[in-house]
């Protein structure tokens, strides 16, 4: 949600995100395009997993924070232990700006340590009685207070040499000091709000307009060529595209930070992120949660919004004629979880891909995969959550689709363990010129590296062989096949080696064992019969294919599944839980490790085993773990799973 407002004849934008890591294709758009985060701690729990998944990302950006402890009405607020979880996990540089008086069900003032007064709100918070800090908490504020001025002076030389002089700083003098210190994030100033009573929320926006960096203040946004473009409201026209929304009646919707210059509305403006088309911004709107407001123009450093342009969407820039910058566009991190899904009526699938694009525009961490493969739409995102509430409510209500969502498939693949011979021989006659084609094969796994082979044994029989060609192709779905031509005396002539191959890369496609893709195998060519009438290029191709699925089906065969890394982030007391209900999902533990007040735990996982493990993960640790997991590598499958995968197979085939 966008909100607009002003503040001390300054205006404020905010972009509120959710707290929850399922929803981080929400937050990093908005990291990327605000100056200073403001990052909400419950004053119930302290730093949580998501204020350390959060607070990363904010590091990765190198972002501006400051703390905002919220909830201090709760009867189980803890102030203290809130400072101390958040100086463990960000150091020293985490500072008390302001402390609560009276934290719980009485909460309604606050000591500020910038003024050094204390400020006690009416109920419904519209007034503030502002008096002198009583007695009984000047000697904490003054702790407070000395620690808060030493940590200004420490960003700026001047400052410094003012403090050893007087030893103290002037409010103006810790707000600079503060100022430097937020925007290079040597420090984290923390303060006290209750956002249900409207506690303290007037002295944020009082030290958002006096100390946070303005566009004009803020380190310049850079673009792909690394140059800093500053926010000149008199310059050249940028905007960035950082977010697209859809809404009824109106349709598509984007938010942009104009980076340079000043936008007009009714100007064009060019799309150098795609085919360089032009873009008329025929209508520019501040925006205020649903609402907008119509404006004429909007400067360097402001957000807004504009309707009904053609292809412009998230991540894009817009420039005003004869202006190649671009910007960088906004990364997710990998995918955690994946479902299927289809449409409940025949019928809807081109009304069922333009919803999903739609959504997928608003939220570009979730992923739309058309799994040629396992022949499934499948939706790649952040948890089950994710998909619930972006893809399908949006479909219930929104779209009015009936869709439902199904496990998907697992890309499983095929691969031999052993060297094998089979030979084919493919013959057809039904008058006229028929079909025929003979060819002996030698298959065995393949290995970089692997040197050429000049003989085999296998079965106590041995088989000399000269290699004449080598090809050697990578495959669209990982691993190689290797196909050599050991074709001597001209018993196969060469026009026809190339069907063979394509006869094999047929069951490559098409594993002999389920189906799946068969991968890294080399395969030896070396013998063969024609016919001068009746050899063509089928009659090699399904001699070729034959011979393959045969050896294949002697060499040891293996079904492969792939394997993710996982690494996980939990709180201490929840480690033991959390590695029990891996080993329920045949993981394989590579070590366990203590980050920032967490249990960081590193395990292989089978694919397999995860479909549910971002809801699991919650029900284990009650929400307060998170877990990002990537592609690892392609492992064999324990003999009781195999045997299981063909009975499945052969059911199906049966079925077919």
């Amino acid at each position: 949600t966008i909100l607009a407002v002003e503040h001390n004849n300054k205006k404020i934008n905010f972009i509120d995100v959710p707290g929850a890591d399922d929803f981080i294709g929400q937050v990093l758009p908005a990291m990327q395009t605000v100056e200073t985060g403001l990052m909400l701690i419950n004053a119930q729990n302290g730093v949580e997993v998501g204020t350390e998944i959060h607070s990363r990302f904010a590091e990765q950006h190198n972002l501006p924070l400051i703390f905002i402890i919220n909830q201090l009405d709760h009867e189980k607020a803890n102030f203290t232990n809130n400072i101390e979880s958040l100086k463990q996990r960000f150091g020293s540089n985490v500072i008390v700006a302001q402390y609560p008086v009276n934290s719980g069900h009485n909460f309604d003032s606050i000591i500020d340590i910038i003024t050094m007064k204390m400020y006690k709100f009416s109920d419904d918070g519209k007034k503030v009685e502002i008096t002198e800090i009583p007695d009984s908490e000047i000697d904490k504020a003054k702790s407070y207070q000395q620690e808060l001025i030493e940590k200004a002076a420490e960003n700026d030389e001047a400052l410094m040499e003012s403090y050893f002089e007087k030893d103290t700083l002037t409010e103006d003098e810790l707000r600079s000091g503060m100022h430097t210190g937020i925007i290079t994030r040597e420090m984290f100033p923390v303060f006290c709000i209750s956002s249900k009573l409207n506690v303290g929320i007037s002295r944020i926006l009082d030290f958002i307009t006096n100390v946070l960096p303005s566009p004009l203040e803020a380190k310049p946004k850079k673009n792909i060529k690394g140059e800093s473009i500053k926010p000149d409201s008199n310059g050249k026209v940028s905007l960035f595209i950082f977010k697209t929304g859809y809404e009824e009646h109106i349709g598509k919707i984007n938010y942009f930070k104009v980076i340079s210059g000043t936008v007009n509305e009714n100007q064009d403006l060019i799309n150098v992120s795609f085919n360089r088309s032009k873009e008329r911004f025929a209508q520019l709107f501040v925006v205020n949660g649903k609402n907008r407001v119509k404006v004429p123009s909007l400067m360097a450093g402001d957000i807004g919004a504009t309707v009904k342009i053609k292809t412009t969407k998230t991540n894009n820039t817009v420039n005003e004629s004869g202006v190649d910058w671009e910007f960088p566009k906004i990364e997710m991190p990998q995918s955690k979880y994946s479902i299927a899904i289809k449409t409940v009526n025949d019928g809807e699938e081109e009304k069922l891909g333009e919803a999903l694009q739609e959504i997928q525009d608003e939220d570009l961490s979730l992923e739309v995969e058309y799994s040629k493969e396992l022949k499934q739409i499948i939706l790649h995102g952040q948890g089950e959550y994710h998909i619930q509430t972006m893809v399908k409510w949006h479909l219930d209500n929104i779209f009015k689709i009936e869709a439902v969502l199904y496990p998907a498939k697992i890309p499983y693949r095929e691969t031999i363990t052993k060297t094998a011979y089979a030979s084919y021989r493919h013959k057809k006659q039904s008058g006229g010129a028929g079909q025929f084609g003979e060819v002996h094969m030698i298959i065995e796994p393949y290995v970089e590296n692997m040197s050429l082979p000049s003989s085999y044994k296998i079965d106590g029989k041995e088989f000399k062989i000269s290699v004449r060609d080598t090809q050697v192709i990578s495959l669209d779905w990982g691993g190689k096949l290797v196909y050599l031509n050991c074709i001597v005396g001209g018993v196969i002539d060469a026009k026809f080696l190339p069907a063979i191959l394509k006869g094999i890369m047929e069951k490559m496609e098409d594993g002999p064992l389920t189906g799946s893709y068969a991968r890294d195998i080399r395969v030896a060519i070396f013998d063969g019969k024609m016919h001068p009438v009746d050899s063509n290029e089928i009659s090699f191709k399904l001699a070729g294919r034959n011979a393959f699925k045969e050896a294949f089906k002697k060499a040891g065969p293996k079904i492969l599944e792939p394997i993710y890394l996982m690494e996980i982030l939990a709180p201490t007391d929840r480690m033991g839980d959390v590695i029990s209900d891996l080993q329920t999902r045949r993981a394989i533990l590579q070590g366990t490790s203590s980050e920032n007040g967490f249990e960081k735990i590193i395990a292989k996982v089978p694919l397999a085993e995860t479909s549910n493990y971002s809801t699991a993960l919650k029900s284990v640790t009650g929400g307060r773990a998170t877990f990002t997991m990537k592609f690892e590598e392609y492992a064999p499958v324990p003999g009781d799973i195999q045997q299981k995968l063909l009975k499945e197979y052969e059911e199906i085939a049966e079925e077919a």
